[in-house]
């Protein structure tokens, strides 16, 4: 299997991932190829074969309705990129006090794991406002 950084390399496959999350928010339970097509301005095969690639990431599950089949975004795979991607967002004081209180209070598995996902989604949020805020007019 490919590793998921080659595999999100690429801008075509990124797009379809972007498609899929978009339809997903909006309440969509698959796209359908021709569907991606159409929003993509690619042709079928080259929409296929990085459909092929993204499915044998596991980054998108496929549902077989007689002769189409509609993707859906599976992001798990992206934990990988989020685990090695987040200490690079995360401000050095703040993992400090973190890591610090951390060590002061022995956390039971479970309480750590919820520690960990509240983490990676602070900083994933903080990256992203700041992003945001580097994208106003003005800035």
């Amino acid at each position: 299997m490919a590793d998921i950084f080659d595999v999100i390399a690429d801008g075509t496959r990124r797009e379809i991932l972007q498609l899929l999350l978009a339809r997903s928010a909006d309440g969509q339970t698959g796209t359908s190829v021709s569907h991606i097509v159409h929003e993509l301005g690619v042709s079928q095969p080259t929409v296929s074969k990085h459909l092929k690639v993204l499915r044998e990431a596991s980054l998108v599950s496929v549902r077989e309705e007689g002769q189409h089949r509609y993707y859906s975004l599976s992001p798990a795979p992206l934990d990988e990129v989020d685990d090695w991607l987040v200490p690079f967002l995360v401000d050095d004081e703040v993992e400090d006090d973190f890591l610090a209180s951390a060590a002061a209070a022995a956390l039971p598995d479970s309480a750590a794991h919820a520690a960990e996902v509240v983490g990676r989604a602070a900083a994933s949020a903080k990256h992203a406002v700041a992003s945001a805020f580097k994208k106003l007019p003005g800035r």
